[in-house]
């Protein structure tokens, strides 16, 4: 991980605070409902004078896809209150629909009503990238989130989180702990989530090549849907497949909750194991150490809020206060951060 990296994980409050705890809509959720915290989003420090005191009205058009899902739920939640956080902002929301075809149809309507910016997270950043493409040629600035355009013409600005680095922490994390227990033939499994989104595969990626350079590799790899009953059955098919495990990556936390319901069920405990996202739930297991979660590398829904004051600042013309440059950069990727039960405490407040 870059210097530069961890200097953008180092601002992410300054661009709009971490994760919101959202409504808990199906199994595979993660939190109960919770009103949002300083912790979560960034107040508005009119008092400073600069960026964050009342500007020019701007309005901004969100879609993402349903909460149904955790993190999915604290994205849509992170967004809503960070735009109540400042009096200029117009927040309106528009349903992104069952599948990709939906939501461009929506942002397709939300469009004509020409709002000064739009932050969309999409089913899939390859589908909807003609939707960007149609609202930066209507000259409304696109804050993409997650899911990448592949052109760099259908955004404004694009929020990542460092799925390649996620990959790699998680990875990074496994190599030490099972060299510190002198295991050099390791069998490590994968519960990856939805395979064919471009994520997953940036973040199975970064977790094969840094086990290869410590001359490990999976032994055995059982993607899920990133819900708790897509957890459970990806898990039970791996230890049926692998009679003796070392170390499991689940990728998600939300499907990490079947992932243990199956671990239960089974009586599987001879491993340890790594997740990912950085729920509220996965940080308490962590830090009450009795379960097989010893760890969680972060992919925070803070960008939500942070696309949200960037949107804003974009809206009204300004760059980032704290850069020298006029402009709101065109790229942002989060570092990926490991919580341990070291750390757990310090991450709490900020786990969906």
């Amino acid at each position: 991980m870059t210097q530069h990296s961890r200097d953008l994980s180092r601002r992410r409050l300054l661009f709009g605070g971490a994760a919101l705890g959202a409504g808990a809509l199906l199994v595979g959720c993660t939190s109960n409902e919770a009103a949002p915290t300083t912790a979560q989003t960034k107040g508005a420090d009119t008092a400073a004078g600069g960026n964050s005191a009342p500007g020019k009205k701007v309005t901004i058009g969100f879609s993402a896809p349903a909460a149904d899902h955790g993190w999915l739920a604290a994205i849509t939640a992170n967004a809503k209150a960070q735009a109540g956080a400042y009096s200029d902002v117009d927040f309106k929301t528009v349903e992104a629909g069952a599948d990709a075809a939906a939501q461009r149809a929506a942002l397709s309507t939300l469009i004509a009503q020409k709002p000064d910016v739009i932050v969309m997270l999409p089913h899939d950043g390859k589908e909807l990238n003609a939707a960007g493409l149609e609202a930066m040629k209507a000259g409304i600035p696109v804050v993409n989130l997650d899911r990448a355009f592949p052109d760099a013409l259908a955004y404004r600005l694009q929020i990542m989180g460092d799925n390649y680095g996620m990959g790699v922490a998680a990875a990074n994390y496994i190599v030490a702990q099972l060299k510190a227990k002198g295991v050099s033939t390791p069998v490590i499994g994968e519960i990856p989530g939805i395979d064919s989104l471009e994520l997953t595969q940036q973040r199975s990626k970064g977790f094969a090549d840094t086990l290869a350079a410590a001359g490990f590799k999976v032994a055995n790899r059982r993607p899920a849907e990133f819900t708790a009953d897509s957890g459970q059955q990806a898990a039970t098919g791996l230890f049926q497949a692998l009679p003796k495990i070392d170390a499991v990556w689940n990728h998600d936390d939300d499907q990490g909750i079947g992932v243990l319901a199956a671990v239960n069920q089974t009586g599987r405990k001879e491993f340890f194991m790594v997740g990912g996202a950085g729920s509220k739930k996965a940080m308490e297991d962590i830090q009450a150490d009795g379960t097989v979660l010893k760890a969680t590398v972060t992919y925070s829904p803070s960008m939500a809020s942070s696309a949200i004051s960037l949107a804003r600042l974009i809206g009204q013309g300004k760059g980032m206060s704290d850069l020298v440059e006029l402009q709101v950069p065109k790229e942002i990727v989060l570092a990926s951060e490991t919580i341990t039960k070291e750390n757990a405490s310090n991450y709490l407040k900020l786990g969906f």
